[in-house]
């Protein structure tokens, strides 16, 4: 009875008077909301998922959806629901500014230079030196002003001293530069040159080169530029001294070293006519003078005022700057026989090289 009276009713509503068309509008109304409640649905279980983002992310979300010239309702929560869900499976590139840094992390990356005081304490690989920031910061392009200039941690000691981890032996004489221009003396310089170069202190490494033994360096080294296997063969010195030395279980060894200033050999009838300091012969004449000495290493010829007993001292000097001892005689000349009358004179030199 009350399923046939309800459908009777329906009937009778959907036909007759006004209520018929009251009865009429509520269909139509709720046909019209009928997606509302799948929507909703969507919307919350979206909202449900988005409680463990920010709620930055949620916010921009909805305030993008909004759209002056969309009907309100169904195209509304449809487009909003779309969007939403677009937007959670495809995170947005940059975030909104002012949710990009939390607080913490701006002030982390504004924080202020370091500041220091006025008076410095250092350690320096343990030596401790004490001078002021004004001295530490005189020249702007070295390592000593950017570590003090507030941009850079330095770690400190136990006792508080800004550390630096390098031997402290020369790191005075790098303060005394510092303060009032002051140079160390001849027997420190290489060392403070050394250090110089540490610390990329350029106007002290200006006034180094420019005193002695560095100055003479310069001019050495000019003359050495001009055998470009200069070192090589001090290489060759050493190496085959010490396999002569272990084989032979000695406590020294014997080389055999031809130093010679002349481009080619020249015999005593031509010297006369050596008015220069290069001995000209045609290309042809050049080749039957070729020959190599039977030496151990052989230096020259070069084209210079220094003499063959400036290259002798080179090369005594830079073993012993070695710690490697080396005595040398000249035990006579190469003397071949080349071609006609012609013999190698080049000069040939006993080098003693001793290990202990």
């Amino acid at each position: 009875m009350q399923q046939n009276g309800s459908s009777g009713s329906n009937g009778s509503n959907g036909s007759n008077g006004p209520e018929g068309c009251g009865g009429g509008a509520r269909d139509r109304q709720a046909l019209s909301f009928s997606p509302l409640p799948a929507a909703t649905t969507r919307v919350r279980r979206f909202i449900q998922e988005r409680r463990t983002l920010p709620l930055p992310r949620v916010m921009v979300v909805f305030s993008a959806a909004g759209d002056t010239d969309k009907p309100a309702g169904d195209a509304v929560m449809a487009s909003s629901d779309s969007a939403a869900e677009e937007d959670f499976r495809q995170p947005a590139s940059s975030p909104a500014p002012s949710f990009a840094l939390s607080k913490p992390l701006r002030s982390a990356l504004n924080t202020p230079e370091q500041e220091f005081p006025e008076v410095i304490s250092l350690n320096v690989g343990g030596t401790y030196f004490t001078t002021r920031l004004s001295t530490l910061r005189r020249y702007e392009d070295t390592m000593l002003a950017a570590m003090f200039s507030g941009r850079h941690y330095i770690p400190r000691d136990a006792e508080g001293r800004y550390f630096i981890d390098r031997d402290g032996t020369y790191f005075g004489d790098i303060l005394n530069f510092l303060r009032e221009g002051e140079l160390p003396h001849r027997g420190r310089v290489r060392a403070v040159h050394r250090e110089a170069h540490y610390y990329s202190i350029g106007p002290l490494l200006d006034s180094l080169e420019d005193t002695q033994p560095l100055t003479g360096e310069k001019v050495r080294q000019a003359f050495l530029d001009l055998m470009p296997y200069y070192k090589d063969n001090l290489e060759r010195i050493v190496e085959i001294a010490k396999l002569r030395a272990m084989q032979k279980k000695a406590r020294f060894a014997k080389l055999k070293i031809c130093v010679y200033k002349e481009e080619m050999p020249i015999t005593p009838y031509e010297r006369p006519l050596f008015n220069s300091l290069r001995f000209e012969r045609s290309d042809s004449e050049a080749k039957l003078f070729e020959h190599h000495c039977e030496v151990d290493v052989s230096f020259g010829p070069w084209e210079a005022v220094a003499d063959v007993y400036d290259l002798l001292h080179c090369i005594v000097s830079d073993l012993a700057e070695r710690g490697i001892t080396a005595e040398q005689q000249c035990i006579g000349v190469c003397d071949k026989h080349l071609i006609n009358h012609y013999y190698c004179k080049r000069p040939i030199y006993e080098f003693k090289i001793t290990w202990w």
